[in-house]
């Protein structure tokens, strides 16, 4: 199982999103997503959001700046399973960010965020994250590309 992070980036009443449209047999080509990657052996799912973010984007944030919500999992009957950690930070509104080698990085309006191309359980946790929730846990059940069952963690 893949563990990866996740961060949703807001700026006054935007978020940064990546549109991921560079990388070669990409299965996200095509979709937006938050900012992050893979957790290396070596680093904690905190320290790979550090530097995920400031790899993809440049943007450095501080560590207490990160906010994290919880885990999502990402079980697919084709690509591996993922066990995302969900990270959110607030940048000064002049923040900017370097161009990005897996896809076109974007400040979205926060209410255009929901009509984007993304994958189908991605709005199950970014809703309630947009809306200020701090606890998210759950599962997405995938069949491909189709959403077939979601369990939400209460604890």
């Amino acid at each position: 199982m893949i563990k990866s992070t996740q961060c949703y980036i807001k700026r006054n009443d935007e978020i940064l999103l990546l549109y991921r449209n560079k990388k070669p047999s990409d299965p996200n080509e095509g979709k937006w997503l938050g900012i992050g990657g893979k957790v290396e052996v070596w680093e904690t799912p905190h320290e790979a959001n550090l530097r995920e973010v400031m790899e993809e984007t440049g943007i450095r944030l501080e560590s207490d700046s990160c906010r994290f919500h919880g885990i999502i999992r990402f079980i697919n009957t084709v690509y591996e399973d993922e066990e995302i950690y969900l990270y959110s930070a607030e940048v000064p509104s002049d923040t900017g960010f370097i161009p990005c080698d897996e896809g076109e990085l974007h400040w979205i309006a926060m209410d255009r965020v929901m009509s984007l191309n993304m994958w189908e359980g991605d709005r199950l946790f970014l809703e309630p994250l947009l809306a200020g929730k701090e606890s998210i846990n759950m599962t997405l059940y995938y069949e491909k590309d189709k959403l077939v069952d979601v369990v939400y963690d209460q604890s």
